[in-house]
């Protein structure tokens, strides 16, 4: 989350008034009067028939005894508890110090729980709380930290509805918060319009707070622009780029690090409306900022980019000459086996298959291929399956639909428990129907175009059309494509 200025925990709360019993340190028990263990004894006769029975104080307790104290509620779970103003605080703190002592977040979100309805109990009427902010906030994060994104949501509709922006910074930028909070927990169901509404709400919270030219505000306006570009709403985010350049030449060194990273997004959006030209100039300045820095790695990504560029310019030279200097820095920064290493090895298949180099083209792929089959610990699923997306277009390209449509599916299986890959799925199942049409699978390419336009439907809603068409033998054909209405 861009700028993320959380709201201001409260001072350390006074302890709850609680006693922690030495013997059983886990439970937390109310003090409670203490009856005289003598009340209830008799004076032993002075003729003694039998021996003296054990002392009532050392004695087991009786069954009916035990399963009264193990009926006994805790009191901290107990209803009643929810009215003691400490009782929240201490909640919010022993859900953090759970998830950070490694237990697992399925206890934090019952402590979490109860802390929330605290909060809520304790508030007075008619003024808003931070505090009950603040753990509505950490609540949504444990639940999407457990892929429950939809129960995040409403959780963080509350929570930006506690704030009054009217009554000064701390209240405003909670509000901000929660609205990137909330856009970001949209983003991972694929409802991009949505979460952009959400960023843009919050972005404009942001500004009435902090002014336009804060840095700040340029860095939510950057990750603002970069979820115009996955919504290919490229003329938005060419604007939110440009205002987030002027933001950090007016507050950073020149050849920051910020504004290379400015440059390199604005040079994305550049070749997606296909100025190629622009785009490599923002990607040369992008790169002579990051020398300046000694960020070599992020110099080699660059390289990439500008191949990429390059090889869209049909100036195939110069594009593996780019290429080939990100590899070698690569290889010596990252390993032989890096997936970065696999992602230069495609861009080199592609350029030598449009370059009519089969053999360069397919010697690369299976290079790529072997780097994907045994990642090195810390490769993301994600990279794996964009690596073999990638490849599987080569080999469709050079007439092998049975090669491409396996690496689709072992794509695909990588991608299908991960949250906010719906529309990456649904790209790889409308190709995975292309393909099962070309070899004769038409049932199975039916099944796979429907399911790919069902999820794009779901992000998209109406802005998803299908196209119909006869085609033989099977009679049909089907596409979907993104249009605004």
């Amino acid at each position: 989350m861009p700028g993320l200025v959380s709201v201001k925990t409260p001072p350390d709360a006074p302890p709850l008034r609680i006693s922690v019993p030495e013997t059983q340190p886990a439970q937390i028990q109310t003090q409670t009067p203490q009856r005289s263990e003598s009340a209830n004894f008799k004076t032993p006769s002075p003729v003694t028939k039998k021996p003296p029975s054990p002392s009532p104080s050392r004695s087991k307790p009786s069954p009916d005894r035990r399963k009264k104290q193990s009926e006994s509620p805790n009191p901290i779970l107990s209803e009643a508890s929810l009215d003691n103003p400490d009782l929240g605080p201490f909640l919010l703190k022993l859900a953090r110090d759970t998830i950070a002592s490694g237990e697992g977040p399925g206890k934090a979100l019952e402590y979490a729980i109860r802390a929330s309805k605290s909060y809520e109990r304790c508030a007075v009427d008619g003024e808003p709380n931070l505090d009950l902010a603040m753990s509505l906030h950490v609540l949504a994060a444990i639940y999407c930290s457990l892929g429950r994104f939809e129960e995040a949501v409403p959780v963080l509709e509350q929570a930006i509805q506690v704030p009054d922006v009217a009554r000064g910074s701390d209240h405003a930028l909670a509000a901000f918060s929660g609205h990137m909070q909330l856009g970001d927990t949209y983003s991972m169901l694929g409802l991009v319009d949505r979460s952009i509404a959400c960023y843009e709400e919050g972005l404009k919270i942001q500004i009435e707070a902090l002014g336009e030219t804060d840095p700040r505000v340029g860095e939510t306006c950057r990750y603002l622009a970069e979820a115009n570009v996955q919504a290919m709403q490229f003329d938005k985010a060419e604007d939110l780029c440009k205002r987030t350049l002027e933001i950090h030449r007016a507050h950073s060194e020149p050849a920051s690090l910020e504004e290379a990273a400015d440059r390199r997004l604005m040079a994305l959006v550049c070749e997606a409306k296909g100025e190629y030209e622009l785009a490599l100039e923002h990607l040369v300045l992008a790169s002579m900022a990051m020398i300046a820095n000694g960020q070599d790695n992020e110099v080699a990504a660059i390289d990439v980019s500008i191949g990429n560029i390059y090889m869209s310019l049909c100036r195939f030279d110069e594009a593996v000459f780019s290429y080939q200097k990100a590899l070698t820095v690569f290889k010596s920064s990252k390993g032989d086996n890096h997936p970065l290493v696999a992602s230069v090895f495609v861009r080199l298949a592609d350029l030598y298959h449009r370059t009519g180099k089969l053999r360069e083209s397919k010697s690369y792929c299976e290079n790529a291929l072997r780097i994907y089959s045994k990642p090195v610990p810390g490769t993301t699923a994600e990279e794996i399956a964009g690596g073999l997306t990638e490849v599987s277009a080569i080999y469709e390209s050079v007439d092998e639909p049975e090669e491409a449509l396996k690496l689709l599916q072992k794509a695909m299986k990588l991608l299908e428990d991960k949250p906010g890959q719906q529309s990456t799925i649904a790209g790889i199942e409308a190709r995975m129907g292309v393909m099962f049409y070309i070899i004769g699978r038409y049932e199975e390419a039916r099944n796979s175009f429907e399911s790919a336009v069902a999820k794009l439907r779901g992000r998209w809603g109406e802005k998803v059309c299908l196209f119909w068409c006869g085609i033989e033998p099977d009679g049909f054909s089907m596409c979907a494509t993104v249009q605004d209405r």
